[in-house]
């Protein structure tokens, strides 16, 4: 027995210290791709010595004698420290993610190589400006100078996910920055989406029905369309939508996550230290590490400081001394889905207002791991690329004998967006800021801008001219043969909304309705907010005078204004009703829940329950509402509609019909589902949380999920990968944190603003920003997760532009060259 114990003894302790050995050995391998922020290497191509500065949060602040050392030195920064993500976000837009991870991302390839984005990024790069030109190709020059070092000095292969895929890395292209600003307009769309979603509804509702599921934003009325099956007779009813959920690498997100974000500024009049102020928190899906990477250029312009994304040679967000920029999504409809109509006779063509026309073709081979190459046949009409009924579901809206072509302001062949955001980045004032905005094609953005005296917002990019007899508005698919459903060009710039010098000091944009003008200079049908906008509207006009700490205030507030409106409405008649009920049984928990809500503010805080209960129970109504008029296609309204919600509630247009099963044989009242849906919502709780109402924590449901988009599934691994952050905030806050809406933890926080921003130009270096994760992509760096715990308590670092203080503290002090 002793002896059998003892020889159990030494396999174990083998087994512990081989354990031991491979871990050290993994760690000695992948610990080798840490930057070291203090070494100094040789780049022949700086025309002069470049200093990289890495603040005590690792922000990098790049000093060099011409604008084009500086941009080689931010190519370099960037690819120290986010080498794989730029690696990832490249082979996207190139559509080559099945090289390495085979026939699980075809599908994501297949569409992007239709879209054809990264062949309309290299044409892109002739059109933009000379010095635009300079920057992308030093920049460039600065990540392959990395990617040297890597390969010369044994570094690890540059990121530790390399050993684990392949690590075969090709040059920096200037076209590869240029199509990461492509794939970023993937995903803020979603029109195409959102037209096709009303279309499949028209087909199994009533109009005045449509109205109430897929309600326009509040204010004037929009004239009746068309149905659906008038524009398509031969269109089934009804034809069950693709059931398969999107892959974590996939760039095309759900109409629900398209893209969010908030900004706004004060005037001196409006700001209690007489400098303009601005805020900006952008909002994104979450990711490990974020998309956002924080930097300083010092230009010839002046010094310049705020949001870049690896891979882009820009500020996107942030301050120079004298101007401030923030950007939110405009929600511009700039997408139309057309129906083209193949020749019986010769399927590669279609019919146009000039008879039938062959559409233009190319072969394209799709290389995916372990299996043999596909050979995909990319085909264009004349209104833009033809789409396979499998993706965005368009197979259900696509008679026979017919395709669906896509057309889209990101498809430009000479996209000089990246031109105007240097320009910006350059601009002194809101004049010359608003004038670089003029080249921005895609995506659409509003731009909010303030200098030393004067705030403004100007929408930028692209807005088709669409012909007044469009037959859907641009609402739904329509006949592409047809002239007037056929885009005519683009707008001029003066046509898109603008705000100078309001009169109230105060501007503000939440992604909400910004103009209610008539179609075809509606700019969109479709917004990004109904609900912060109300909210921020109160803060903003419940104090005389704004500071700094106001606007960060409120940027971090949590109270939903969805809940103050909708809740009053849904328990008006269970508020303190019906006989007493013991302890343990349904009517006694549906009693609690009620008067821990009836107590409550609206503030959807991390630590408290009653956040919980209203999103589990909101969740439940809308569900019970629509799925026996919806049957299957209710799956696709995840996220509550307020604006929906309470228009059955308030019985708008006769929309109290919507509580009505139409499969029952009593006539179910509104009071009925509310009843019922609460005790649907309560049993799903006790089956997820237990029973201990008082003891629930928004925050435990409700963890921000900064995954790594490859490896955070994978188990082990994802322990050392994934961020997960309990947090406050809610769908319709301020403090957004956009939820799942999917699955068996629906209200995890997977959308929200990775970057926030205050500039107070009182005393432009008492300006603040953050990140979600830290400025790091490597795991075993401290800065992969260390600015995450500030941003998750509403703290901030200092942004500031002085070359003193950054180098104080710096962990580091890279320096570059010739």
């Amino acid at each position: 027995m002793s002896l059998a114990f003892r020889w159990l003894l030494r396999i174990f302790t083998g087994l512990t210290a081989l354990t031991l050995i491979a871990l050290f050995v993994v760690y000695q391998f992948t610990a080798r791709s840490l930057p070291d922020y203090s070494a100094r290497y040789t780049a022949p191509e700086l025309s002069g010595p470049v200093e990289i500065v890495h603040d005590n949060a690792s922000v990098p602040h790049i000093f060099g004698s011409t604008d084009a050392d500086v941009y080689f030195g931010l190519g370099f920064a960037h690819a120290q420290d986010r080498l794989w993500q730029m690696t990832m976000l490249r082979r996207t837009a190139q559509g080559r993610l099945s090289e390495i991870f085979g026939a699980r991302t075809v599908r994501t390839d297949d569409l992007l190589r239709r879209l054809d984005i990264y062949n309309l990024a290299v044409q892109s790069f002739e059109a933009q400006s000379g010095e635009t030109k300079i920057a992308l190709r030093a920049y460039a020059a600065g990540v392959n100078s990395w990617l040297e070092q890597v390969n010369d000095g044994a570094r690890g292969r540059g990121a530790p996910e390399f050993f684990l895929f392949s690590p075969e890395l090709a040059p920096w292209q200037p076209a590869d920055s240029l199509a990461i600003i492509k794939l970023m307009g993937l995903q803020l769309s979603s029109h195409l989406e959102n037209e096709v979603l009303r279309a499949r509804t028209s087909l199994m509702l009533p109009d005045e029905r449509v109205r109430d599921i897929l309600p326009d934003a509040p204010g004037s009325g929009v004239a009746a369309l068309p149905e659906y099956a008038a524009l398509f007779p031969s269109v089934p009813r009804f034809a069950a939508g693709d059931p398969t959920p999107r892959d974590p690498l996939s760039p095309f997100k759900s109409r629900a996550f398209a893209g969010a974000s908030n900004a706004w500024a004060a005037a001196p009049e409006r700001s209690a230290a007489g400098g303009t102020l601005l805020a900006n928190d952008p909002h994104l899906g979450f990711t490990a590490p974020t998309i956002w990477y924080l930097a300083r250029l010092e230009l010839q312009s002046g010094g310049v400081i705020g949001a870049t994304i690896p891979g882009i040679p820009v500020i996107l967000a942030g301050r120079s001394a004298r101007l401030g920029w923030a950007i939110t999504s405009a929600y511009v409809d700039d997408q139309d889905v057309h129906i083209e109509k193949l020749n019986p006779d010769n399927p590669e063509e279609v019919l146009t207002p000039e008879g039938y026309k062959k559409l233009r073709s190319r072969t394209s081979i799709l290389r995916v791991k372990d299996e043999d190459p596909r050979s995909l046949t990319l085909r264009w009409s004349e209104n833009g690329p033809i789409l396979p009924g499998s993706h965005y579901d368009l197979a259900t809206v696509t008679p026979p004998g017919h395709v669906a072509s896509l057309a889209w302001t990101v498809l430009s062949p000479a996209d000089t967006s990246l031109t105007a955001a240097m320009e910006l980045m350059q601009a002194g004032t809101i004049a010359e800021g608003i004038a670089a905005g003029e080249g921005f094609i895609a995506p659409a953005q509003n731009l909010t801008l303030v200098d030393a005296t004067d705030i403004a917002m100007k929408t930028i990019g692209a807005m088709p001219r669409r012909d007044e007899g469009h037959q859907s508005l641009g609402r739904m698919p329509t006949p592409g043969w047809l002239a007037e459903n056929r885009w005519q060009g683009r707008l001029p710039y003066a046509a898109n909304p603008e705000f100078l010098s309001p009169a109230g000091g105060i501007l503000g944009n939440t992604n909400n309705k910004t103009v209610d003008r008539p179609f075809p200079l509606h700019v969109s049908w479709e917004w990004g907010d109904t609900q912060r906008i109300e909210r921020w509207r109160r803060l903003m006009q419940s104090r005389e005078v704004h500071t700094r700490e106001s606007f960060i205030e409120a940027q971090l507030d949590t109270v939903s204004p969805t809940a103050r409106t909708l809740l009053p409405l849904v328990a008006a008649d269970l508020w303190f009703t019906g006989d007493p009920a013991p302890e343990g049984t349904p009517e006694r928990l549906r009693q609690r829940a009620l008067e821990l809500l009836a107590g409550w503010n609206g503030e959807m805080n991390e630590h408290l329950p009653e956040p919980l209960i209203y999103a589990a129970w909101m969740r439940a109504l809308q569900e019970r509402l629509i799925r026996d008029e919806l049957g299957p296609l209710s799956a696709e309204f995840n996220h509550i509609d307020p604006v929906f919600i309470e228009r059955v509630y308030r019985d708008t247009e006769g929309a109290a019909v919507w509580c009505d099963v139409l499969q029952s044989a009593p006539v179910e009242t509104c009071f009925d589902i509310s009843r019922q849906s609460l005790d649907e919502a309560l049993i799903w709780i006790a089956e997820r949380y237990g029973t201990a109402l008082e003891s629930l924590r928004w925050g435990d449901a409700h963890e921000a999920t900064q995954d790594h988009p490859v490896l955070g599934t994978t188990p082990i691994l994802s322990w050392f990968v994934n961020i997960r952050q309990s947090t406050s905030g809610g769908d319709n806050t301020l403090r957004r944190g956009r939820t799942s809406g999917t699955g068996r933890d629906p209200f995890q926080n997977v959308h929200g603003a990775g970057y926030r921003g205050v500039y107070d130009f009182a005393d432009p270096d008492s300006s603040v920003f953050i990140i979600s994760t830290g400025q790091s992509g490597h795991p075993l760096s401290r800065h992969y997760d260390d600015l995450g715990e500030l941003w998750r308590r509403g703290e901030y670092i200092p942004m500031s532009l002085d070359p003193d203080l950054a180098r104080a503290a710096a962990v580091g002090i890279t320096t570059l060259t010739p």
